[in-house]
């Protein structure tokens, strides 16, 4: 009869999630897995399965809490438009500039390994499509509350928020100075969410 395991395993996938954001897959060994784990190298790779795999599943749990968190914005805003605003300006929320610089898992993760791994493409392909989901009914709204032109088509303009706060995101990760960067954001949100 298998043991049952002694560790909470909500715990690990967070202590691991947050390993491969700040070092990034390559540069994570199986030591530091089995640092911020706690576990063995054979309790983790029964719970979890390999790198690799383990990495996709910290990856799809990410994205989850992403979608979730993206939804609960633009569902909670009492105006579509300002959460979509919201949306843009993420990158630069943190007056220190640390969100900026560790930049988005999903981001980080797909610049690194999406070229040459095609599961963490697909993830990335998936996950984007999601949030162009949710951002597309945010800019649907918007126009059914007149703050956005109704001529605007909703997916493209969905795709062009995801864009500008990804690149965004991108730019934080490069050393970009919080000043600019939050003066850029103001810009693209302006030009893309303009006040009617």
């Amino acid at each position: 009869m298998a043991r049952p395991r002694q560790f909470d395993e909500d715990t690990v996938l967070r202590s691991v999630c947050d390993q491969f954001w700040d070092a990034g897959y390559a540069a994570t060994s199986l030591q530091d897995l089995m640092r911020v784990s706690g576990l063995g190298k054979g309790s983790l790779y029964a719970a979890f399965g390999d790198k690799h795999e383990l990495f996709l599943r910290v990856l799809r749990l990410y994205v989850a809490s992403l979608d979730h968190a993206v939804r609960g914005v633009i569902d909670s805003a009492p105006r579509a438009v300002d959460a979509l605003r919201s949306f843009v300006m993420m990158p630069v929320d943190d007056p220190t500039g640390g969100a900026a610089r560790r930049g988005c898992l999903l981001a980080n993760s797909a610049t690194e390994l999406a070229s040459a791994d095609p599961a963490v493409a697909a993830e990335a392909r998936r996950a984007y499509e999601g949030i162009t989901a949710v951002l597309t009914e945010g800019v649907r709204r918007a126009q059914v509350e007149g703050d956005l032109s109704a001529s605007a088509d909703p997916v493209s303009l969905a795709r062009a928020l995801l864009t500008t706060q990804q690149g965004l995101t991108f730019m934080g990760r490069t050393g970009m100075d919080a000043e600019t960067l939050e003066a850029t954001a103001h810009s693209l949100a302006a030009q893309l969410l303009p006040t009617r």
